[in-house]
């Protein structure tokens, strides 16, 4: 069965250009021209993955990013003209997997595309495998719902977020480098800086720490990385 890959852009020619680029890799392209559109196709196909771009009619791409991701942990690519640094941060913020800039090449966008839905599957099949509540202390993540809980309260991450607390909370007592960790989560595949894994691990400890300048649940193995102590499965 063709995998479904929704393409939001509304320059009709690089549109095209990415749909027939994946035509030929054996994916089922749709096009959204608008924000608005792309978020009701999005609910209607329910796509493997999807192409948004930044600067968008109706609804720009930041904002249908985070409406899609509140939805659904389906890979989002931000596509954009920028080379701002505050539009990846902004985009990896609020949920978006990868970020590529105009003008891209297909074969790189390629790449990406199949690395992304590569780590998806992966990921899918391991929240299958691993269905138990994990719970340390008052933090509970289900992987099923795909939550985090403080205290029974839902506390919104963001995609990466929550895949790099699982993964360390999957595997406590072991100590994880920063590239081990990047690896992991960003996946071989990805462009980016290492020190990505430092500032997400800040932004969760803001979140699931009492006190994130001394934080009792994520660890901070001087020299060599990060690790979690002991989870309990309910």
């Amino acid at each position: 069965m063709e995998e479904v890959v929704l393409i939001v852009e509304d320059e009709l020619e690089i549109a095209q250009l990415v749909r027939d680029y994946l035509k030929r890799e054996n994916y089922l392209p749709i096009l959204a021209k608008d924000g608005e559109e792309a978020i009701r196709i999005f609910r209607k196909e329910k796509p493997s993955l999807v192409l948004l771009d930044i600067m968008l009619p109706k609804i720009d791409g930041i904002e249908v990013c985070r409406i899609l991701r509140a939805e659904s942990n389906v890979p989002i690519i931000m596509m954009t003209a920028k080379e701002n640094d505050t539009d990846k941060i902004i985009a990896l913020g609020i949920g978006a997997d990868d970020y590529v800039t105009k003008p891209f090449s297909p074969g790189e966008l390629m790449a990406r595309i199949k690395a992304q839905l590569r780590r998806y599957r992966h990921l899918s099949g391991s929240v299958k495998e691993q269905q138990d509540i994990l719970r340390f202390g008052s933090l509970e993540i289900d992987p099923l719902a795909y939550q985090v809980r403080i205290n029974g309260v839902i506390v919104e991450f963001s995609n990466k977020e929550y895949q790099l607390l699982q993964f360390l909370v999957s595997h406590a007592g072991q100590v994880f480098s920063k590239e081990q960790l990047f690896n992991q989560v960003w996946g071989y595949d990805s462009y980016g800086d290492l020190n990505t894994v430092t500032v997400y691990i800040s932004k969760i400890r803001d979140k699931i720490e009492v006190d994130p300048t001394h934080p009792s649940m994520i660890k901070t193995v001087w020299g060599v990385g990060y690790k979690v102590d002991k989870v309990q499965a309910l």
